[in-house]
């Protein structure tokens, strides 16, 4: 199973503001949506808050010292890997981290993709991704996507696979 990580941060690396996005990118979240439905994504409990709701077509997996009871769309985990190890108990193909920053801390040394929204801007905000060198990261593929009325900045999706 692929471990991958999905995660869009400002020039500055901010990812978020008071528990939220801080940027509409209505071409990132379609982009978002494409890539993990179906699939299950990993979360820590405030990303997971911050949603409001499950989304549709997704098994969501939530990391969080707070015990809570598992439903059909909603799994509860003390910790990342076991997370990852009943996700591949279930037949998974590709686990995605979607946040927030704690999680994207923790989980980066052992993620083997990232797909990764750079956000030509620097914004305010109070969390921010750790620290990526993209010595350790080869460029599968790019595509940029030009501010507009669906999007507030330029941005470039890339998807990078360790090296």
């Amino acid at each position: 199973m692929r471990l991958s990580l999905v995660v869009a941060k400002a020039q500055n690396d901010v990812i978020g503001k008071d528990n939220g996005l801080p940027w509409k990118l209505r071409d990132d979240l379609k982009h978002f949506k494409e890539l993990t439905m179906g699939h299950y994504i990993l979360m820590g409990r405030n990303t997971f808050e911050s949603l409001g709701k499950p989304l549709p077509g997704r098994v969501h997996m939530v990391v969080s010292s707070h015990e809570n009871a598992n439903t059909d769309e909603v799994l509860w985990f003390n910790s990342i890997f076991r997370a990852k190890k009943q996700a591949e108990r279930l037949g998974e193909t590709e686990l995605f981290i979607i946040g927030g920053a704690q999680i994207y801390k923790a989980a980066l040394s052992l993620v083997d993709r990232i797909y990764l929204t750079d956000v030509h801007a620097e914004v305010e905000g109070d969390a921010k991704f750790p620290h990526l060198s993209v010595k350790n990261w080869k460029v599968l593929s790019e595509k940029e996507f030009t501010k507009n009325e669906n999007n507030e900045f330029d941005f470039t999706i890339k998807v990078l696979d360790r090296r």
